[in-house]
C-alpha cells in the first residue's frame, strides 16, 4: 500500500516511447503493440494515462524522432510530462501531475528498460509510490558493444529484480500485460 496519503488511484505511465528512442528497441513492434492495449486497457477503466517525453541533445524537442511513434496517441486530456533526465521525477511536474490525479500506484511502461524505466521506477518508491513494471511492455536497445548484456537479458534481468523489490509500507512488482489491473489494490506477484 503507498505511503502517500489519500491516493487511492493507479495511473500507467507510458515513458519516452519516441520514435528514435524505440527505433532500434529489442522487440520493438511487439512492445509498441502491448502498451497500445495497456492504454485502452486503462482508458476503459477510466485511469489516467500520464505520457513521459523524453528531450537532449541527441533528442531535439520538435524533432520527428522525440515524437511519439505512430501507433500510439495521446488524448489531449492525458497528461504530459516533459523530462530532460532518466527518472521521469527529476525536475519535472510528474509529482504535481500524480497528486492532482491523486495517484498511489503506478503502472510502468516503455523504455529504455536500463535507463528510464529503471531510473523512474525506483524515483516512484523512494517518493513513496507503489510501482508495477509491466514485464512484457518495456524494451531497450542493444547495448552488448559497450559491454551490456543482450537486451533481452537486461528486460529479463530488470524483470527478475523488480519482481522480488520491496521498501517500507510500499508495493513493487511485475505483471505481464494481460494481467494488469488499474484498481488500487497492490499488484500481482
Amino acid at each position: 500500500m503507498t505511503t502517500l496519503p489519500d491516493r487511492p488511484n493507479t495511473a500507467l505511465l507510458v515513458i519516452d516511447v519516441q520514435n528514435d528512442v524505440v527505433a532500434g528497441a529489442h522487440d520493438r513492434d511487439r512492445v509498441v503493440a502491448t502498451i497500445a492495449v495497456l492504454v485502452g486497457k486503462a482508458r476503459a477503466a477510466g485511469a489516467p494515462v500520464v505520457w513521459v517525453q523524453h528531450s537532449g541533445e541527441q533528442l531535439p524537442q520538435g524533432s520527428d524522432g522525440w515524437q511519439f511513434v505512430p501507433e500510439l496517441s495521446r488524448d489531449e486530456s492525458e497528461p504530459l510530462v516533459p523530462k530532460r533526465y532518466a527518472d521521469a521525477f527529476e525536475e519535472t511536474d510528474l509529482e504535481e501531475v500524480l497528486a492532482g490525479l491523486r495517484v498511489g500506484r503506478l503502472i510502468v511502461s516503455g523504455a529504455q528498460t536500463d535507463e528510464c524505466i529503471r531510473s523512474t521506477l525506483h524515483g516512484a518508491v523512494v517518493r513513496g509510490y507503489d510501482a508495477t513494471l509491466v514485464s512484457d511492455a518495456h524494451t531497450t536497445e542493444d547495448q552488448s558493444e559497450w559491454g551490456a548484456p543482450p537486451p533481452g537479458l537486461v528486460i529479463a534481468h530488470t524483470n527478475l529484480y523488480w519482481h522480488h523489490h520491496t521498501a517500507p509500507g510500499r508495493t513493487a512488482g511485475t505483471a505481464p500485460a494481460d494481467a494488469v489491473d488499474f484498481s488500487a489494490s497492490a499488484p500481482s506477484r
